[in-house]
């Protein structure tokens, strides 16, 4: 027999670690923001409170260690089923939400509590088992509860810990769920006799871990997949297509964040207009420039093609999508200094003065609340040279300004100086500085620029207009980003 100490730890390094690994699951199709975290510890919380409820009503109708061992093994089976569960459980999800455009919020909900939510359960109903287990005099109750339930939690921490830090990384998300599946198998067989009856569950489990992790996302639009990996922050999907083009897809894929077309470094896209709005206050090319966001470097590889002499400090905070740039997407510019770091510690760190700070970091569909707020833009102005320029990108559904609003309301609290240029549908890209800008001065600056970038700059001066007005200013003390840009896919859906 396991002692109960033993199987009560294993079972809380199992809750706990569950939880972070679905995060990670879910993060493909519905991003990783403060909503989805908010999801998934929510239900997780539930189903523990839930399950310790049902645990005890278990254990006083079966008060015996083959009940509760049965139970951890239940547990342990339904927890190595939930990684092969994802892929068509999401999937359905996706499609049946994008029907109705519901954000992430509803679509994490649904996704964590059609995956995790009974073996998680199940894994809480084990803590009051083996307290009415242990507790062989009345006397003592108090001081066997706690000490289980303070094993209990000591698992939890180091779950949490081996998920975050090692399982992941080292083994990605599937088997770190199969890891901890066949961890509590293992004790909880121990438990039942005969062992052999049982033992097929943590050999199958076991089996599992040892298959070949598959495809995350099959459907590539039109594309093939030719990379994908679950990076320390996200996952990652490099996609190619018949003409060679390729396309970096984040988490949940409905955004491309990177674009490499082996013909040109022109994009026709938002990535263009990073080269040549500086120009609407500047009459010369920047000497440096700094990217928050730099994920591929599609950027920063125009700037070699048509500002060789600028140098580019891209800012990045997932490592390895750097090396998905200078693996897939030709991102060798020479005069590119990486940084890995997250964009507002970086700018709060250094002691550099740019030209040009174009910021283009999004978990789609969210960008991070600390990079749309007052605070932040007066970190960017300080960060400018005397007549810098500052490029925002602001997503959105289709028709949707609230969060262009909000991001220029709290711009043109810091810079006086502000306009638009709605690129795309769905991309809008505001200027700001502390010198006056103009389409006149972007007209002026085009026979300077080299041939293949001037008509560039002629439809980005067409499209330049004033900033939009309404919308309240962001601080760092309220800034409810994903409140707002879920409002503004719903409304989207409500006019479709």
């Amino acid at each position: 027999m396991p002692p109960l100490p033993l199987l009560v730890f294993v079972v809380g390094t199992g809750s706990l670690g569950a939880e972070i690994a679905a995060v990670r699951l879910l993060a493909p199709y519905f991003g990783a923001s403060t909503v989805v975290w908010a999801n998934t510890i929510g239900v997780v919380l539930v189903a523990l409170s839930i399950g310790y409820w049902l645990g005890g009503r278990w254990a006083d109708r079966r008060p015996d260690m083959r009940g509760l061992c049965l139970l951890a093994l239940a547990a342990a089976v339904l927890l190595a089923i939930v990684p092969f569960a994802a892929d068509p459980l999401l999937n359905v999800a996706v499609e049946a939400l994008d029907s109705i455009s519901a954000g992430a919020f509803l679509g994490s909900l649904v996704g964590v509590l059609g995956l995790v939510a009974v073996p998680v359960l199940l894994l809480g109903a084990v803590s009051p088992y083996a307290v009415r287990l242990a507790v062989t005099e009345v006397e003592r109750a108090g001081e066997v509860a706690g000490r289980l339930y303070a094993l209990s939690t000591a698992g939890s921490l180091v779950g949490t810990l081996l998920s975050a830090l090692l399982f992941i990384p080292l083994v990605g998300t599937r088997r770190t769920f199969l890891i901890f599946a066949l961890a509590i198998a293992l004790v909880a067989v121990a438990g039942l006799r005969p062992a052999r009856r049982y033992a097929l569950a943590p050999v199958a489990i076991a089996g599992l871990i040892a298959l070949p992790v598959g495809t995350l996302k099959a459907d590539a639009d039109g594309g093939r997949v030719i990379f994908e990996t679950d990076t320390e922050y996200q996952y990652a999907r490099v996609l190619e297509r018949t003409d060679g083009s390729r396309a970096l897809e984040l988490n949940e894929g409905q955004a491309q964040h990177s674009i490499y077309d082996p013909r040109s470094v022109l994009t026709g896209d938002v990535w263009d207009g990073h080269l040549v709005l500086p120009f609407t206050a500047m009459a010369s090319p920047p000497r440096r420039v700094a990217i928050l966001g730099n994920a591929a470097g599609t950027t920063s590889r125009a700037y070699e093609r048509f500002f060789p002499g600028t140098r580019v400090d891209g800012v990045e905070i997932d490592a390895e999508l750097s090396e998905i740039g200078r693996r897939f997407f030709d991102m060798s510019n020479p005069r590119l200094h990486l940084y890995h770091e997250d964009a507002r510690p970086y700018l709060r760190r250094t002691k550099a003065r740019y030209d040009v700070i174009s910021l283009d970091a999004y978990r789609q569909p969210y960008i991070p609340f600390y990079l749309t707020t007052e605070e932040f833009f007066e970190l960017v102005r300080d960060r400018l040279r005397p007549g810098g320029v500052a490029i925002v990108n602001a997503g959105h559904a289709e028709g949707q300004d609230d969060l262009e609003q909000v991001l220029t309301a709290t711009i043109s609290a810091v810079f006086p100086h502000v306009m638009r240029d709605p690129i795309e549908d769905t991309n809008t890209l505001i200027v700001a500085s502390e010198r006056p800008l103009s389409a006149a001065a972007l007209r002026r600056a085009v026979p300077k620029l080299a041939p293949g970038l001037r008509e560039t700059a002629r439809d980005a001066a067409d499209r330049l207009g004033p900033p939009l007005r309404g919308g309240r200013v962001y601080s760092d003390d309220r800034a409810p980003v994903e409140w707002l840009i879920d409002k503004s896919i719903v409304d989207y859906a409500a006019d479709e």
